[in-house]
């Protein structure tokens, strides 16, 4: 990162645009919102790997002056990014130190770094705590769709704070402490579409749904992509259309994904195998079969080969499985075993613990808005084709049970499209042979799957 602007980091291309049209779109209403005295929201979509969390690095860094009335804050509740970026910010801090000539201490490092990225959990207590405003009139929320609903929030609040009868949704809470700024003040909501993964997520309508209930002097700014059907809104748009301050603005859309460089399509294949429609997502695939390899195989010790075979130089490469995905223990895949995403992530080649060993494997939990440049994807039965479509399953004690609730369905369907959605150049997916002998492995639990996936053209290995 080094403190560069979006565009010297990114591709010279269409990509670098979008990314640097969608942080000066944003700027503009930070600057308008304080120039004129106004509150503003601005809702930023994005396809997997557009660049989200880049935009708001680079929102929290331009207005990161503590001292003016433009300091802002990076928030998300998503707890093993918010880890890697501060490590790998503060590893690099010192790095360059180091390439200057000077000490700088890690310890001093992470506490920068802590000043403008926190959990929104940290944010939300403090402002708990303290009636009065936040030191900060920009508040930019990550992966926002996955702020909790009324309900999760409430039980929340009974269970760990002692506060009985709590009255707002995580997304109306979070507005209201800023709100509270007597002059001015700005919330960014990244949102990835079809990415709500956990119980009490509330999807980006609850941002929406707490304006138009509790906010109506705030400005509104949106992306008209969130018409989109992966970001289930339409019924709050509806609602806005009586006000008059609202502002559909194309560019709060990154429509460009910079993590599959090589494969602008990727996101969109993803979403059409995820939809069943096969044949469209055939013919998408052979469009960019060339730049991005998708491979099929049976064989776990195949998928690492083949990782390992593509990696070059320091391209990192790791093993992602849905966290439902409890019966691969015999292929030596255990998702419950404690994987620290940091050392995953960032450790080099010779550490047991990172990625490059494909020991330990990432959940949806630990990867959503990370990436890896080659990844493996281990697909158990909890997520199953058949005659009918998809199968929905969770394992539990020692058997599968269908999931019947639509909302868990999602989130299962969310996982595995975050799941897919990882690599920057290509991936292999396995989809295990099943066993004879294992009731909890049936080959027709994997079989349907395997026929699906490589009827949209993937080569299989």
């Amino acid at each position: 990162y080094r403190g560069h602007s979006v565009s010297d980091i990114s591709r010279n291309d269409a990509g670098a645009v979008n990314l640097s049209r969608t942080s000066g779109a944003v700027s503009t209403v930070i600057e308008r919102s304080r120039l004129q005295g106004l509150k503003s929201i601005c809702l930023v979509t994005g396809v997997p790997g557009a660049g989200k969390t880049l935009v708001g690095l680079d929102i929290a860094t331009k207005y990161l002056d503590a001292k003016s009335d433009l300091h802002s804050v990076y928030l998300s509740g998503n707890g093993p990014l918010v880890s890697i970026l501060r490590e790998a910010l503060a590893r690099d801090d010192v790095l360059r130190a180091r390439e200057l000539g000077r000490h700088r201490a890690k310890g001093d490092a992470r506490q920068a770094v802590k000043a403008f990225i926190q959990p929104i959990h940290h944010f939300r207590d403090e402002c708990l705590k303290d009636p009065a405003p936040p030191p900060e009139h920009v508040a930019i929320f990550d992966e926002a769709q996955r702020a909790w609903n009324h309900e999760k929030t409430a039980d929340f609040m009974h269970r760990k704070k002692g506060r009985s009868g709590f009255a707002l949704s995580e997304p109306a809470f979070l507005i209201s402490c800023l709100d509270r700024h007597s002059d001015w003040a700005v919330v960014v909501c990244l949102i990835g579409g079809g990415q709500e993964i956990n119980t009490g997520e509330a999807g980006i309508s609850e941002w929406i749904r707490a304006i138009q209930a509790f906010y109506p002097a705030w400005q509104v700014h949106l992306s008209p992509h969130l018409h989109d059907s992966e970001y289930a809104a339409d019924d709050a748009l509806a609602a806005l259309q009586t006000r008059p301050d609202v502002c559909f603005n194309d560019d709060l859309h990154l429509s460009v994904s910079m993590r599959s460089f090589r494969a602008e399509h990727l996101s969109t294949f993803v979403k059409k195998v995820l939809d069943l429609d096969g044949r469209e997502a055939a013919d998408l695939y052979a469009t960019f079969a060339q730049r991005y390899p998708i491979v099929l195989t049976r064989d776990v010790e195949a998928g690492r080969q083949w990782l390992r075979q593509q990696a070059r130089g320091s391209e990192r490469y790791g093993i992602v499985v849905s966290s439902q995905a409890q019966r691969l223990k015999p292929h030596a895949i255990d998702v419950r075993s404690p994987m620290d995403p940091v050392n995953w992530f960032l450790n080099e080649r010779d550490d047991v613990r990172s990625s490059f060993h494909l020991e330990d494997v990432a959940t949806e939990f630990h990867i959503q808005g990370l990436e890896l440049d080659w990844s493996c994807v281990v697909w158990d039965a909890d997520f199953r084709h058949g005659p009918a479509g998809w199968q929905h399953h969770s394992f539990v004690g020692n058997r599968w049970q269908q999931i019947r609730k639509d909302e868990r369905r999602n989130y299962l369907k969310n996982a595995y499209r975050v799941l897919l959605t990882r690599a920057r150049q290509g991936m292999v997916i396995v989809v295990p042979q099943g066993s004879s002998i294992d009731e909890t492995r049936k080959a027709e639990f994997y079989d349907g799957t395997f026929e699906y996936l490589r009827q949209t053209g993937l080569a299989v290995i």
